[in-house]
């Protein structure tokens, strides 16, 4: 009697928990559809996003370490001068790494200014400057960008540097000047909103590990919103003086919510005046 009750609860909770798991995966499924829908009938990516990942240390995976900027030491390298007072604070975190099949395919000249980059970070990098961010790297920078669309337009504010991308909805044919952010013409393949971008100059890296481009990139993204707090983003990155053929990044992007689903002012041009200019300063 006692090994029937005993079998019969084990067969009730195997059951129970069956049923449970059932009703949880329901769950998780209709969550995963419940796309929110804007302008248009299309998903609505209007909203502050931000990564939450190290790809602007670098794109490729990488381990944590001292700082970006090494010299030689008298047993190993050591962090440059210049980072040394910052300690922690001008480390490197790890990070997995957002490059599909993990390395950049650069051609070998390519590859060796990239090293001389990222040996002289300290001194090259666009973003220490202030410099405009470029795209896809304004994606992916600690900064929170917004987005803006209706069926008439598709506007871009990124809280870095001011920088801004307003989306053309039609072909407007060749960039007629080279610029930092680029040309972009944006249209929806489906549930995917899809930005062309083109037009751009060779003054901006991809992230601060020297990976760069020439004036010849062009940038196709791809915005997929998976639920009302989170979106696939894609960029195929193709340049054919740099690179032996098109390479893929991709990423999560998440959305704001509360108080803080707002941008800062982060004009950060005053902020290197010195750096600019103090050398020239009076005593």
């Amino acid at each position: 009697m006692k090994e029937n009750l005993s079998i019969q609860f084990m067969v009730t909770r195997v059951f129970s928990l069956l049923i449970l798991s059932a009703i949880t995966f329901s769950v998780c499924a209709s969550e995963k559809l419940e796309i929110p829908k804007g302008p248009g009938g299309k998903p609505d990516l209007n909203g502050v996003w931000q990564v939450l990942n190290t790809a602007n240390y670098n794109l490729e995976a990488h381990s944590a370490s001292a700082s970006l900027a090494m010299v030689e030491g008298p047993v190993v390298p050591i962090p440059h001068p210049s980072i040394v007072a910052l300690g922690t604070v001008g480390s490197v975190p790890a990070g997995l790494g957002v490059v599909e099949g993990g390395t950049i395919p650069y051609k070998r000249g390519a590859l060796k200014q990239r090293d001389e980059n990222k040996k002289n970070w300290i001194d090259r990098d666009p973003e220490i400057k202030c410099y405009l961010p470029g795209v896809p790297r304004a994606t992916y920078m600690n900064f929170p960008f917004q987005i803006f669309h209706s069926e008439k337009a598709i506007f871009f504010a990124y809280e870095y540097a001011g920088a801004v991308r307003n989306i053309y909805l039609e072909d407007p044919g060749p960039a007629p000047v080279d610029s930092w952010m680029g040309q972009s013409w944006g249209y929806w393949e489906d549930n995917t909103l899809v930005i062309e971008v083109t037009g751009f100059n060779d003054q901006t890296w991809f992230d601060r590990s020297g990976n760069f481009h020439s004036d010849q990139l062009k940038v196709i993204e791809k915005y997929t919103l998976i639920n009302n707090h989170t979106m696939n983003y894609e960029a195929t990155i193709e340049d054919e003086k740099v690179f032996t053929k098109p390479w893929k990044i991709s990423m999560t992007l998440y959305k704001r919510v509360g108080n803080d689903a707002q941008l800062q002012q982060f004009k950060c041009v005053e902020f290197v005046e010195e750096l600019f200019y103090g050398q020239w300063r009076g005593n």
